[in-house]
């Protein structure tokens, strides 16, 4: 619902927008009378943070961190008195779909609430595209005054200024997580087909990690890291030659599979136990050499986010279980 339009010049969509949304507020509860932007001394502030991840981020120190912005920008006006802070919760999802920011929204709507404002630690980390333009409306209802840093105090969704750069801050969130998207789907591309890097995941059966050297960043080597690669292993290696020489041989896959179980080869799960914890068996299925014939990677072929045209493998240059026909 637009809120830019400043009453000087105002259209009649825009008049009519706003008799509507002020016909919502009259039939859902009274506001609060209370301006949003007058700023007396000793206001009870409601602190709301995000942390992106809690494997690649520390969620204490995201926390803190924003939460000293918030309090530089509350220093003089009042206190903060409530915390709302998600971890593991991507700035995509709608606030009614992040734990805490749905209990700070509950906690709004109700008339005995312990707080007078909202403060927010980092516009980047709680607005993603237009959320903001949703929701201002919702604060505007109930009459929460939302402080951000990037203004250093209360938002005026009057000013046609103030509201056009919480959309921008909106759009460069959006913007910031597009962009590392590309930039690390490119590297891992150039690093698997260019230099041999494992970049993670369960090895294939057959396949076995084995050390690459040092860590090519300064820090992460001078702290033991070390790179893995992708190698062939002595023992199952010849297991999956087997599979695929049997294939070629035009044998069906539920004799291949038949032939596995009788000569009590160990499958996939028995084999590498540790890292097929969710995968529960002691015999081969048809399932499993289903997938070994059908994983490019057993040809030395590979492709990227399942839509790209193939790439040569990052292990092989040739296909590793090639045999002749």
């Amino acid at each position: 619902m637009p809120l830019n339009a400043s009453p000087s010049g105002s259209t009649p969509n825009t008049t009519l927008a706003h008799s509507l949304l002020a016909g919502w507020a009259h039939e859902h509860g009274q506001p609060r009378s209370t301006a949003m932007v007058q700023t007396p001394p000793g206001l009870r502030f409601a602190f709301y943070g995000r942390g992106s991840t809690e494997d690649h981020q520390d969620p204490a120190t995201s926390r803190s961190w924003q939460l000293l912005q918030a309090q530089a920008v509350t220093s003089g006006y009042g206190r903060v008195v409530a915390e709302f802070f998600d971890v593991g919760h991507s700035r995509v999802l709608p606030w009614s779909r992040r734990p805490e920011a749905a209990a700070l929204l509950i906690a709004m709507a109700d008339p005995e609430r312990d707080f007078d404002a909202i403060v927010i630690g980092s516009c980047e980390r709680a607005f993603y595209g237009n959320q903001f333009a949703t929701m201002a409306p919702l604060f505007e209802h109930y009459g929460v005054a939302l402080w951000v840093p990037e203004l250093g105090g209360a938002i005026d969704t009057d000013l046609v200024g103030q509201e056009e750069l919480m959309i921008l801050l909106g759009i460069l969130s959006k913007r910031e997580i597009a962009r590392a998207r590309i930039r690390v789907r490119s590297a891992m591309t150039v690093q698997a087909r260019d230099q041999g890097r494992y970049l993670g995941g369960r090895p294939p059966y057959g396949y076995r990690l084995v050390d690459a050297g040092p860590h090519p960043h300064r820090s992460f080597a001078r702290r033991g890291v070390r790179l893995h690669r992708l190698d062939i292993d002595p023992e199952y290696g010849r297991i999956v030659r087997w599979i695929f020489t049997q294939r070629l041989a035009r044998h069906s896959v539920a004799r291949i599979t038949r032939a596995l179980n009788d000569a009590d080869i160990p499958c996939p799960a028995a084999a590498d136990p540790e890292r097929n914890r969710h995968v529960a068996g002691e015999q081969w299925s048809l399932t499993s050499v289903r997938a070994i014939l059908q994983n490019p990677r057993y040809t030395g072929r590979q492709v990227w986010n399942r839509n790209a045209p193939t790439t040569n493998c990052s292990i092989h240059t040739t296909p590793a279980w090639d045999t002749e026909t």
